[in-house]
C-alpha cells in the first residue's frame, strides 16, 4: 500500500507525460519544441548566475538561450507556418550508377511544399509496379499504395506524398521481408529522378494512415507495415530534425561486425582478402542501407566453395522484431543484388529456414548465377 501511495502519483504524471509527448508528436509539434529544453535550461543556468556572479558573468548562458529561441521561431514561422521563400526542384541523377545511388540516398525528413509533378509522379508509380512484378521471396505477394495525403508521421515535416508498404495478415515473415526489399528498389529509382526519400515504421500513426486509404485498406486480412515518405527535399528543417538526422546519417557499425565467415556470427569476415574483396562495394552499402532507429538489426555469412569462389551469402535477423528487423533485412537484400550486378555478378534469392528458438535468425540466402561473367572492377 506504501508502495502505491508513494508511487502512484509518479505512475500518473509519467502516464500525463507520455500522453503529452505523443499528442505533440503527432500534431507536428514536438520536433520544434524540443530545443526549448536546453533553453529553458540555459535561461536557469543564466538566472542562477546572476545571482551570483553579477549580470556579465550571466551573459554567455542568455545569449546562447536568446539564440536558441530565435532558431526555434525561425523553424516555426518557415517550416510550419511555411512562411519562406520558393525553392527550386532538385536536379536528376541520372548519370550514376547503382552503386553511386544507393550510397547518395539519404533519409530526408523536409520536404517542399510542391507536389510531385505529374511526370515525375507517373514515373514513380511506374517503378512501384515493376518492382511488384519481380518474384516475391515468399508465396504472398506485399503490396505498395500510393497516398497524397499530410499523414500523421514523425519526425518528418510537410511530406505529403507516401507510399504505405501492406502485407497480408496472418504475418508471413517472407512478404514483410518482401516489403523491405521491393520498396528499397523503388526508393533507388526514387534517389535516381532526385526525390527525397525516408522510411517510416513507429514515427507513423497507422490509425492516420488506414483512414487515408480507406476502402484500398483491409485490416481484418492486412497490415500496414511501413511507410515511406517521398517529395522533393526541402532546405528549410527544424533544428530536432537536423540534429537528428545528421546524427543517423553519421554513426554505422563497422564491416567486422557486420560481416562474417560462419553462421554462427563469431568469425568477421575479411572483406579485404581474395575473393571476398570482390563485393567490396556491396558491404558498404549495406553497411549504410536504412533501419529502423538505425538499430542495424541484419548480419550477413559470406560462404565460399572448394574453389574458393563466393558461392552464397546468407542474411540474418538478430533481433526478434517481427516487422522492423524483417524489413531491414529485405532492404539489405535488395542493396546486395543491386551493388552484385551493377560489379557483373548476378544471383538469385531463397528463402532460408526463418526463426528458430535461438538468435540469428537465418532468413534468406543469395547465391550467384553461374552462367555471368564475373565481378567488374570498377577503377
Amino acid at each position: 500500500m506504501l508502495g502505491d501511495i508513494r508511487f502512484g502519483p509518479l505512475r500518473r504524471l509519467a502516464v500525463r507525460l507520455v500522453r503529452l509527448k505523443m499528442r505533440l508528436q503527432f500534431t507536428g509539434w514536438l520536433q520544434y519544441l524540443i530545443p526549448l529544453a536546453p533553453t529553458l535550461l540555459l535561461v536557469l543556468l543564466g538566472a542562477v548566475t546572476w545571482l551570483l556572479a553579477g549580470p556579465w558573468a550571466s551573459a554567455v548562458f542568455l545569449l546562447l538561450a536568446a539564440a536558441l529561441l530565435l532558431i526555434v521561431a525561425f523553424d516555426i514561422v518557415t517550416s510550419k507556418f511555411l512562411v519562406r521563400l520558393p525553392e527550386r526542384r532538385p536536379p536528376r541523377r541520372d548519370g550514376l550508377s547503382a552503386i553511386e545511388l544507393l550510397r547518395a540516398r539519404k533519409s530526408c525528413r523536409s520536404y517542399q511544399t510542391t507536389p510531385l509533378s505529374d511526370s515525375d509522379r507517373k514515373e514513380l508509380l511506374a517503378a512501384v509496379e515493376r518492382e511488384l512484378q519481380r518474384p516475391p521471396l515468399g508465396k504472398a505477394e506485399p503490396r505498395l499504395l500510393y497516398i497524397r495525403a499530410p499523414l500523421t508521421v514523425w519526425p518528418v515535416v510537410n511530406a505529403s506524398e507516401f507510399l504505405v508498404a501492406i502485407a497480408p495478415e496472418p504475418y508471413d515473415r517472407a512478404a514483410v521481408i518482401d516489403v523491405g526489399r521491393s520498396l528499397q528498389r523503388v526508393v533507388v529509382d526514387a534517389t535516381r529522378m532526385g526525390l527525397g526519400t525516408c522510411w517510416i515504421g513507429p514515427g507513423a500513426d497507422q490509425r492516420s494512415v488506414a483512414k487515408e486509404l480507406g476502402e484500398r485498406f483491409d485490416a481484418n486480412t492486412e497490415h500496414i507495415v511501413c511507410v515511406c515518405a517521398v517529395g522533393y527535399p526541402s532546405a528549410y528543417a527544424p533544428l530536432f530534425v537536423r540534429l537528428f538526422t545528421q546524427k543517423m546519417s553519421a554513426t554505422r557499425l563497422p564491416l567486422r561486425e557486420l560481416f562474417f565467415s560462419d553462421d554462427a556470427l563469431q568469425k568477421p569476415l575479411d572483406v579485404c582478402a581474395t575473393p571476398y574483396d570482390r563485393f567490396g562495394e556491396a558491404y558498404e552499402v549495406c553497411r549504410w542501407a536504412p533501419s529502423s532507429y538505425n538499430g542495424q538489426t541484419t548480419r550477413a555469412a559470406v560462404q565460399t566453395d572448394d574453389g574458393g569462389d563466393v558461392n552464397e551469402v546468407k542474411f540474418f535477423a538478430v533481433t526478434t522484431s517481427r516487422y522492423y528487423a524483417p524489413v531491414a533485412l529485405g532492404i539489405w537484400c535488395a542493396n546486395w543484388e543491386l551493388a552484385a550486378e551493377a560489379l557483373g555478378q548476378e544471383g538469385t534469392f531463397e528463402l532460408g529456414p526463418g526463426p528458430s528458438d535461438h538468435l540469428p535468425s537465418h532468413d534468406a540466402t543469395w547465391r550467384p548465377s553461374p552462367k555471368t561473367e564475373g565481378i567488374k572492377k570498377r577503377p
